[in-house]
């Protein structure tokens, strides 16, 4: 294990622990023991890329996260995130940290990527981008599809963070590795990837505590949750999209 890995998992799970989060996992055979893949994961909080980390160092591996550079340029989380061997996605010139997600992959690394780009406000999945099936082809590698539940309940868009000891359940499940072939076609891969993905989420959710009261809020529209429908969803985040690019031209 990594010195610095090392002791952000020990600190984090000290404070799992005291947040009272209860993870339930399954699926951790699926997850390589050696040699290069793409971690696919769905995206509902901010905390996903944490939450993510536990199946795997279960199976005995680290996973190399690909996360905005903004959080590599914070003077906290910057150190921690080089040392840990994450890697800086500068989303106006995303060449390199591809380049770089390829090499990994082909180093025997796990990358973990979310195809969604951004939290879904619905908390269904949103459109893929394609770039987790693109690396796994360039690197000989296959895609390793993972989905979370729950998380969405401790911090995530438009609404406050509930980090005291809120005893949170969060579910996760790992699915059977998609192979890549370098004949493949890579929307096709990515349509597979979406598919395989969905369903797991569906199960997870099947079989989820109910969320009633407040927590509605963080259910899907399609469950009888007050979660924004995945269309207003995209609308907000559009607008969203627009105030960001008006502060920067400003």
């Amino acid at each position: 294990m990594e010195p610095v890995y090392s002791s952000v998992i020990s600190f984090a799970m000290g404070v799992f622990k005291a947040q009272g989060l209860r993870f339930t996992w399954t699926g951790t055979q699926h997850i390589p023991r050696t040699g290069g893949a793409v971690v696919a994961m769905n995206h509902i909080s901010y905390m996903d890329f944490a939450y993510a980390g536990y199946p795997a160092k279960d199976a005995g591996r680290l996973v190399r996260f690909m996360a905005k550079k903004e959080v590599f340029d914070h003077a906290i989380s910057g150190p921690l995130m080089r040392g840990m061997k994450h890697i800086p996605v500068d989303r106006a010139a995303g060449a390199g940290a591809y380049r770089e997600a390829v090499a990994a992959l082909r180093g025997g690394e796990l990358v973990g990527v979310f195809p969604e780009a951004t939290i879904s406000r619905s908390f269904e999945l949103k459109e893929f981008k394609s770039g987790a099936a693109r690396m796994a082809q360039e690197a000989g590698v296959p895609i390793v599809p993972m989905v979370l539940w729950g998380s969405q309940r401790v911090w995530t868009k438009d609404h406050p963070r509930r980090l005291g000891r809120t005893k949170v359940p969060i579910a996760l499940r790992i699915g059977e590795p998609i192979p890549v072939p370098v004949d493949a076609d890579i929307d096709q891969i990515t349509a597979e990837l979406h598919r395989a993905m969905e369903a797991m989420l569906h199960e997870v959710q099947a079989g989820y505590e109910p969320m009633t009261g407040d927590d509605a809020v963080y259910l899907p529209a399609r469950l009888g949750g007050a979660a924004p429908t995945p269309e207003r969803a995209k609308e907000l985040d559009q607008q969203e999209l627009a105030e960001r690019r008006r502060r920067k031209a400003g």
